[in-house]
């Protein structure tokens, strides 16, 4: 009795072995690789697809008998020990201590590393039992998951076994690993889980980097500035910057042109488009979505005080997925350059106590901006554009020019900025 007990307790432990091991395989596979598999005439992939063209329902039932078998398996075991040790405590930390061993070992970690490292050979043998099994329990499994929805607080388990957002990036890092898709293409697949929990201000261009433009200004005005600046899309002001009345597209500036001549003398606010308004804690991922639908590009974002924290573009958002977006025109460049007599071509970026430096400046602070870029801003009062010039004096009462350089990046941000001794002339 005891060796058929012990007997039956080894043939379970089997079987949940195997039920393991075609939980792990399935998982592995997807509809794709079992459709492969099928074009490739492999033996047994027409089951396969069937398994793979409704996993759910077959790792219910993978899952059903793991559990049954593990189990019953403890059961035995746990009747066993009874028979043969004469405390029942002893009996207890016997059976648990088996169990733990053998649900660890066999059950836990062998055949779910076989049914990783050979996914498609676990799935398609186990495919031949768990299609007949499926059809002999029906709804068995469905009706255990329905039953546990009842007990389980929130919306359940509908639709059995599935990945939380943290192991499907886990199988995406793993696959990678295994050379199944690049570097680039995992990056990607992680912005855009990201993507669902990036704020709009997150993404926008603020207010401070903002090219815009009266509405009170001729359309000729307008040209010239969007040629200028290199944006194609410039939001229109009222009053100030804080009211943005409408957005201005230089395809319409040419179309208007292009028809009437005459028309570059008309205001700018004749042919702006309404502008889109949203606040600044929107979702970028639904926001995303919204400009699809409406076919809309640009949008501006509003701050909790009602003012105008900046716009965002569909481009904007599309970055955060598949990273920077450069032209062809992007390139390194030194952070400083030198070209003429004290004359030198510094990235916006440089630091001014830098710039203080090649003119032999041992302290150059300022207490509102950080790099000549923004010094450029200050100076003029807006944000610079290509050919913007503006004289900066220095702490030994030297005057420096500063002129913005042709702008790059698909922001058209300036650059490069060219600083020489006042006095001197530069294209404009």
């Amino acid at each position: 009795m005891i060796t058929q007990l012990i007997i039956g307790a080894v043939a379970l432990v089997v079987v949940a072995w195997l039920a393991a091991c075609a939980e792990a395989g399935l998982a592995r596979v997807s509809t794709f690789r079992a459709a492969e598999a099928e074009r490739s005439g492999r033996r047994g992939a027409d089951k396969l697809a069937q398994i793979a063209a409704d996993p759910t329902r077959y790792l219910n039932v993978a899952l059903l008998v793991r559990v049954a078998c593990e189990m019953a398996a403890g059961v035995l075991v746990t009747y066993v020990c009874l028979e043969e040790f004469a405390e029942t405590w002893a009996s207890l930390l016997v059976a648990i201590g088996v169990m733990v061993l053998v649900s660890y070992v066999a059950v836990g970690v062998s055949p779910r590393t076989i049914g990783r490292q050979h996914p498609l050979n676990t799935a398609t043998a186990a495919a031949y039992v768990l299609l007949p099994l499926a059809r002999i329990m029906g709804p068995v499994p469905q009706l255990l998951i329905l039953l546990g929805n009842a007990l389980t607080p929130g919306k359940g388990f509908r639709k059995g076994p599935f990945a939380s957002e943290a192991e499907l990036r886990a199988m995406v890092d793993l696959a990678e690993q295994e050379s199944l898709i690049e570097d680039d293409e995992r990056r990607m697949v992680h912005s855009v889980f990201e993507l669902g929990d990036t704020l709009v201000r997150e993404v926008m261009v603020p207010r401070t980097d903002l090219v815009c433009i009266e509405r009170y200004k001729t359309i000729r005005q307008a040209l010239t500035l969007a040629l200028r600046s290199g944006f194609s899309r410039i939001p229109v002001t009222g009053e100030n910057e804080d009211d943005i009345v409408g957005i201005v597209y230089l395809k319409d500036l040419v179309r208007k042109t292009h028809i009437n001549r005459d028309s570059e003398a008309d205001l700018v606010s004749t042919a702006m488009r309404p502008a889109a308004f949203v606040p600044d804690t929107k979702n970028a991922g639904d926001l995303l979505r919204e400009m699809q639908q409406e076919r809309n590009h640009v949008a501006v974002v509003i701050d909790e005080y009602g003012g105008t924290a900046g716009i965002v573009t569909i481009e904007d958002i599309l970055e955060e997925i598949v990273g920077e977006i450069t032209d062809e025109y992007d390139r390194e460049l030194p952070p400083v350059e030198e070209t003429g007599t004290d004359s030198y071509r510094v990235t916006a970026r440089l630091d001014i106590g830098d710039l203080g430096d090649l003119y032999g400046l041992d302290e150059f602070d300022d207490e509102d901006v950080e790099t000549v870029g923004g010094l450029l801003a200050k100076a003029l009062g807006r944000v610079p554009i290509a050919g913007a010039s503006a004289l900066v004096e220095l702490p030994d009462g030297r005057t420096l020019r500063l002129t913005a350089e042709s702008p790059a990046g698909r922001r058209n941000k300036i650059v490069t900025v060219l600083a020489e001794p006042a006095g001197r002339t530069t294209a404009r």
